[in-house]
Formats: C-alpha cells, structure tokens, sequence
C-alpha cells in the first residue's frame, strides 16, 4: 500500500508543511488535539464507570 512512497518523499512533505504553517503553528495544533484526545479518554472513561455504578445498582433492586 505505501510501497510507492518513500522516506525521502515522507520528509520533503513534512518540510512543506513546516514552511507554509510554521513551528508554533503546529505546535499549538498537537498541543490542542493532545488534550482533546485526553478528554474525549477521561469522559469515556467516567462514562463506562457510570454505565458500571448503574448496573450495580439495579443488579441489587433485582436481588431483593
């Protein structure tokens, strides 16, 4: 699948796209989606914690 492109092709791309965004401006992208994806990790954590709790719950309502 990648077979046609190589390192050096992979390289003068990223140097474009160094060129026409700058360094800050890529790093304010990563920092941005780094901690987007960590939040979208926390809130789906807390979600199956939640989904967990209130399982537990209804498993012992069942129980009496």
């Amino acid at each position: 699948m990648l077979s046609g492109i190589s390192p050096w092709s992979i390289l003068l791309i990223l140097i474009i796209v160094v060129v026409l965004f700058g360094t800050k401006k890529l790093r304010n992208v990563g920092s941005d989606l780094g901690s987007a994806i960590k939040s979208f990790k926390k809130s789906s954590r807390e979600d199956k914690s939640e989904d967990k709790v209130v399982s537990d719950k209804t498993s012992s309502k069942n129980d009496k």
